[in-house]
């Protein structure tokens, strides 16, 4: 599907494909987005509540990386934590696209960790640090299947009115089944019928303040 370099709000470039009039990130700022929804309301959340040596996280919709390189420079700055990171990508972003954006020179780190995030093996486990342990798989997310694996998921799919399909009740029995208990989702979405869903399943969800340009998002816990 054609990818166009789009410019955000916050200076970084992200992804826009015409065709569903869709993006990887918002528009109002994809590090921006990415680090209130992911990091701070997921990652640093669990952390200080959990206070874990290592953390085991999902991220449905692998992309661009940038959930990823984020979650990276956080668990570095945080002594003696672990990570080992699985990112499932049906259609994953050609190299020569990824080259393209400016997350790096945004963050002013490095462009070569983000670089290895891409090139290195799918199916396997890879050591990015002796700290941060990435698993990249190609497959459709209804394929996968994760039994109490996870402490956390970053639920970054594309939107509801471009895959409603990803956003009903299996795929998010799916993610319920994956998390350990006390286990968090977060989602950049706020929709009604998303909120009821994760609450009809399990989730014991609230609505917080959403990033830039959304007025709200959602975080569910796996309360048992």
């Amino acid at each position: 599907m054609k990818k166009e370099l789009l410019h955000t709000d916050d200076g970084s470039i992200t992804l826009h494909l015409p065709k569903w009039n869709e993006q990887y990130h918002s528009k109002h700022g994809a590090i921006q987005e990415a680090m209130h929804v992911f990091i701070k309301h997921g990652l640093q959340y669990f952390y200080n509540k959990e206070k874990p040596s290592t953390i085991s996280v999902l991220e449905i919709g692998f992309g661009t990386g940038l959930n990823a390189l984020l979650t990276y420079l956080i668990a570095k700055e945080i002594s003696e934590l672990h990570v080992n990171y699985t990112g499932l990508e049906a259609y994953p972003v050609a190299i020569k696209e990824i080259e393209k954006l400016n997350f790096s020179e945004q963050l002013e780190i490095d462009k070569s960790i983000y670089t290895k995030l891409h090139t290195c093996a799918w199916e396997k486990k890879e050591a990015i640090s002796n700290r941060f342990n990435l698993k990249k798989l190609n497959i459709r997310f209804e394929e996968f299947i994760g039994l109490g694996d996870f402490d956390l998921i970053y639920f970054d799919a594309f939107g509801p009115r471009v895959q409603p399909e990803l956003w009903k009740a299996p795929i998010f029995e799916q993610m319920f089944a994956a998390l350990k208990p006390n286990g968090v989702l977060v989602t950049y979405s706020a929709k009604g019928e998303v909120r009821r869903t994760l609450q009809k399943i399990g989730f014991t969800v609230e609505r917080l303040p959403g990033p830039p340009g959304k007025r709200e998002m959602l975080r569910g816990v796996k309360k048992i």
